[in-house]
């Protein structure tokens, strides 16, 4: 799948991973390909790269890692000049483990695990802000709303036990407890009495979409016992409209981590009206994702050409006005790729009265070049 060029004109060629199956999360893919999509098209309608067509050829990892490494090693033999895309954080550490192993760049557009791979690389960069970074400032948010005992309904996964981990360390010291649940093992109507028996405050949702998270959510609503607790969502989950159709009017007020300033700048709203027009729904921060990844690799590849250690070299010199404000790459502590510095966070959730509203419950400070 890719753009057509003219005859004689080689194409700059780069590679797109995203899930567009099940039991990969459809919708978060299906926003990450229009923006990056849309971005393509913008590029090439431009001129493209320095007079070629900028071609992007698409595979469907399906939240599965191993398909995402052959995919990896497919397209790194088709010659493409860099992989871009990917949702799923554990997906996406293994592309990013086989990327470094095989030399080919891969700008990272979503997945927020911090150990995205076991070791430093320079081949792998990433848009999103670290999980550590995002959900740390969600248990900012839950101590600040007065709910200190928090349960977690988890799932076995690398990413849900890091986000795990992560609540139990900053909130401990701040007097938080986590108490973890799990959310193979227990019935969706048994987390009211764990809830109860715990005296929880709030229930996190670290579970898969949308079962068994929809039918936590509807138990934990008609409980009457837990008429005050807190359901929340740190991985984003009410961001879409799916969620906002299969539990209904209790999918509102559940507080999820999202990655936008609270004001687009002039690019951010082009771009917003392209992708609500493509998508005929509010485009989720996924694909302003999307589309920052294309315009980043569009200027790699203007400034440095299509050689693959080149594009690599250039991530500490990239400076891109990207859709939520100046894309920039630095090295963080504790994180072992190229991480873009200043990603806007917040905390935020639909309104019960107007569930397609989005309230901003909580907000870090915009760094300088996010705003308008």
């Amino acid at each position: 799948m890719g753009t057509k060029h003219s005859p004689g004109r080689r194409a700059a060629r780069l590679t797109r991973c995203v899930p567009l199956t099940r039991p990969g999360w459809v919708e978060a893919g299906r926003h990450l390909l229009a923006g990056l999509e849309t971005a393509v098209r913008e590029v090439n309608a431009g001129g493209g790269i320095v007079g070629r067509t900028l071609e992007m050829v698409v595979r469907d990892t399906a939240a599965d890692p191993q398909r995402a490494v052959a995919a990896v090693d497919e397209l790194a033999g088709l010659g493409v000049a860099a992989l871009a895309g990917e949702y799923h954080s554990v997906v996406a550490r293994a592309a990013a483990t086989r990327a470094d192993v095989l030399g080919l760049p891969f700008l990272c557009s979503s997945a927020v695990l911090d150990a995205l791979t076991e070791q430093p690389t320079e081949w792998v960069a990433r848009l999103a802000p670290p999980q550590s970074h995002g959900w740390r400032i969600y248990a900012d948010f839950l101590l600040g709303a007065g709910r200190g005992r928090i349960a977690v309904a988890a799932q076995p996964s690398l990413y849900w036990a890091s986000g795990a981990r992560i609540l139990r360390d900053h909130l401990a010291p701040r007097g938080g407890t986590v108490i973890e649940l799990d959310g193979d093992a227990l019935a969706p109507t048994a987390v009211g009495d764990e809830l109860v028996h715990h005296r929880a405050t709030a229930l996190l949702l670290l579970t898969g979409h949308p079962e068994p998270a929809v039918s936590m959510v509807k138990a934990v609503r008609r409980d009457q016992r837990l008429a005050g607790i807190m359901i929340g969502a740190p991985a984003g989950q009410p961001e879409f409209a799916e969620w906002a159709a299969l539990p209904g009017d209790d999918g509102s007020a559940i507080p999820f981590l999202r990655y936008l300033p609270e004001r687009l700048s002039p690019l951010g709203a082009r771009v917003e009206t392209v992708l609500r027009e493509r998508l005929g729904a509010a485009p989720s921060f996924v694909a302003f994702e999307g589309y920052d990844t294309v315009a980043v690799l569009a200027a790699v590849l203007r400034s440095h050409g299509t050689d693959r250690a080149r594009i690599a070299a250039s991530w500490p010199r990239v400076a891109v006005d990207g859709t939520r404000g100046q894309i920039r790459f630095s090295r963080t502590p504790g994180i072992s790729v190229w991480q873009s510095a200043g990603t806007p966070v917040q905390v935020a959730d639909r309104d019960p009265v107007e569930p397609d509203r989005f309230r901003i419950l909580h907000a870090e400070p915009s760094p300088p070049g996010t705003g308008p």
